[in-house]
């Protein structure tokens, strides 16, 4: 069985002590690929240096997060400009509107993530979106680009099947993380109505760890319980949901060598 983590932060300090054994357990349940998200230019030695260790496995993301956009996001996003020329990048991400933690910077929020889109598209490269508490405004932006170059998935999907349903339209995968494994997590409740071709299965570790270890580190073999539980909400066997949600997955990225 062959799994991808479309989203975990390997290269953060929670792993600092354990990273090459958090990577070896994941690999040793069939987590062949780990797709790494950026935050900011803060992390991205680590990031490189990650890569560097696991060529074949590691695959790095360039991009602003939202919660990283301050006044000198565009400094920021000359960083990310750099790294797309100079580097081999598999998406920009994640990127986009987060109105949960704070509202004050919503405009270079919505500026940042207007302006890292079309870097996307001029690389042809998917975006992977973090979105919070911002449906309206995300899809605000996504609609003025109305572009069939534009792709990418919704990570940690956590929004109606009404906007599952308009993110699909628009081309995007969803990213099904722990919470789906959450009594209150809501997507469990309509998961088995969203057809299997557009979910790519994430863990976004070390958070959002699923059940039994919910408020513990998560880490990417717990892809496992995820893909468990996505196969038990769809009723179809683990074996199908893993091949086609690798599948997706390697739709998405599709300038990475398998």
């Amino acid at each position: 069985m062959h799994l991808i983590d479309t989203h975990t932060h390997l290269y953060l300090e929670a792993f600092d002590k354990d990273r090459n054994q958090v990577i070896e357990r994941a690999l040793s349940v069939g987590v062949n690929h780990f797709f790494i998200p950026a935050i900011s230019s803060k992390y991205f030695k680590r990031m490189l240096d990650l890569k560097e260790q696991y060529p074949k496995k590691i695959h790095l993301m360039a991009g602003l997060h939202p919660c990283y956009v301050k006044e000198d996001f565009n400094e920021e996003l000359n960083f990310v400009s750099y790294l797309l020329k100079s580097k081999k990048i598999c998406a920009i991400g994640e990127i986009g509107i987060d109105l949960y933690w704070d509202k004050s910077f919503l405009k270079q929020q919505q500026d940042a993530f207007q302006k890292q889109i079309q870097l996307a598209i001029d690389y042809q490269l998917p975006i992977v979106i973090h979105c919070r508490e911002a449906f309206d405004e995300i899809f605000e932006i996504l609609d003025q680009f109305n572009s069939e170059k534009l792709f990418g998935i919704f990570h940690c999907f956590t929004g109606s099947i009404n906007q599952a349903n308009k993110a699909i339209r628009l081309n995007f995968k969803l990213g099904i993380g722990g919470v789906v494994t959450f009594k209150n997590g809501k997507i469990d409740q309509f998961i088995n109505k969203l057809p299997l071709d557009s979910i790519v299965l994430e863990t976004d570790s070390p958070y959002l760890s699923p059940t039994p270890f919910r408020g513990k580190r998560n880490e990417s073999s717990y892809l496992t319980l995820i893909l468990e539980k996505v196969s038990n909400a769809l009723k179809i066997s683990v074996e199908e949901v893993a091949t086609i949600t690798t599948k997706n997955a390697m739709e998405v990225f599709k300038n990475v060598d398998f």
